[in-house]
């Protein structure tokens, strides 16, 4: 009987519904990703995304996948890659949408705490950190990665194409309230995209913010996938380089 038979008739399933990887990265080393919603329940639509266009944003938080479920697949995991499993460096939540959107994220990172030694990562879009229930959800994360492409409430409307709800002055207090209160490390993704959020003035004003914000690192990133709008341009290595010489030592380019 083959490895995927022999798995099916023991009890763990074929295909994974939440749980995708392990993927080695730069940044995260050997990481497990964790999806908790379904696809593309997202309250931003990038221009950027490489996991194309978001039809209807999404604000409301809610328990969109079942917390229950998603540990009961990871223990799975976990069971049938014990191995693998020694060697992760990360397990990140991030996945098909926004993971602060899911009402259960707090108890997930507790209950991952509980099942393996690997460190907890939250990849997310920060729009939820100006609430502090968020931020207390995620106080028991060994790390936090979130966006902020700019402080310009225009280019905002322009790149990340926000829920109406949502605007970038919230974010800012958000990320500078989660440098008070999280004792973990926060690497703050910034997406650059030619003709958009490049100019010198912009980031100028955003080293500015980041400068309050206060990040352990920034990491300036343009894209390079295929992206949910035709015409979205990456920005050329001397441009990046220029940037991050701008936004100092705590920056890198990824």
């Amino acid at each position: 009987m083959d490895s995927r038979r022999r798995r099916h008739a023991e009890g763990a399933p074929l295909i994974m519904r939440y749980i995708y990887g392990p993927v080695q990265s730069r940044r995260l080393g050997l990481s497990l990703g964790i999806s908790l919603t379904p696809w593309k329940i997202c309250n931003f639509d990038c221009v950027y995304c490489q996991l194309g266009p978001t039809r209807q944003t999404i604000s409301e938080r809610k328990a969109y996948v079942p917390v229950e479920d998603i540990v009961s697949e990871l223990k799975s995991w976990l069971a049938y890659n014990a191995e693998e499993s020694t060697k992760l460096n990360f397990i990140t939540l991030s996945g098909m949408g926004e993971p602060t959107l899911n009402t259960g994220i707090g108890e997930l990172i507790k209950e991952i705490r509980k099942l393996s030694p690997a460190k907890v990562a939250v990849i997310t879009n920060a729009s939820k950190l100006s609430e502090p229930s968020v931020r207390q959800a995620l106080v028991n994360a060994d790390l936090i990665v979130p966006s902020l492409d700019t402080v310009d409430e225009e280019i905002f409307r322009k790149i990340d194409r926000p829920d109406g709800s949502i605007h970038i002055e919230g974010i800012i207090n958000g990320l500078i309230a989660l440098r008070r209160e999280f004792h973990g490390a926060i690497w703050l993704e910034v997406m650059l995209v030619k003709g958009i959020n490049d100019s010198r003035e912009h980031i100028r004003k955003l080293k500015e913010k980041i400068q309050l914000i206060n990040p352990d690192k920034i990491q300036l990133n343009s894209p390079v996938r295929t992206t949910a709008e035709i015409g979205v341009e990456a920005l050329d290595k001397e441009k990046l380089e220029d940037i991050r010489k701008t936004l100092g030592d705590k920056c890198e380019v990824y």
